[in-house]
């Protein structure tokens, strides 16, 4: 027998695993190519951090430090913030489009939805939430 007579015979024998084998060949295609991208990135980037690279970023406290030590709290509600406005274009993209189909309660509920968020709003700003020292 032949190589390919012996595929040939497998795939005809397990029909079930047949069908299950362009799948099998993908997966090892997208892992091949994984595999190149990240071997093919690490070769050609720069592996030279200076000290700009090593500086804090967006948290405001070096990278390497014991991660057990106490920090500021506001960092947490900046990025609450963040997230409770990122939320709210969430609710409003699709509130916008369906405006014309969900009537004037619809209005109201939104215009409930962003009373409620301005007074939070409102309220961290008068707690001095936003204000970095």
């Amino acid at each position: 027998m032949t190589g390919s007579n012996t595929l040939d015979t497998f795939l005809a024998s397990n029909h079930f695993l047949a069908e299950y084998l362009p799948i099998l060949i993908f997966i090892g295609i997208a892992a091949g190519l994984a595999l190149v991208m990240l071997v093919g990135s690490y070769f050609s980037g720069k592996q030279r951090p200076d000290a700009n690279k090593l500086a804090p970023y967006e948290c405001g406290f070096d990278a390497f430090e014991d991660a057990r030590h106490k920090f500021d709290v506001r960092f947490y509600l900046v990025s609450i913030l963040f997230i409770i406005f990122d939320l709210e274009i969430a609710f409003l993209f699709p509130w916008a489009i369906t405006l014309s189909d969900i009537g004037l309660f619809g209005f109201w509920s939104m215009v409930v939805f962003l009373g409620i968020l301005t007074i939070g709003f409102i309220y961290e700003w008068k707690k001095g939430a936003l204000d970095w020292e």
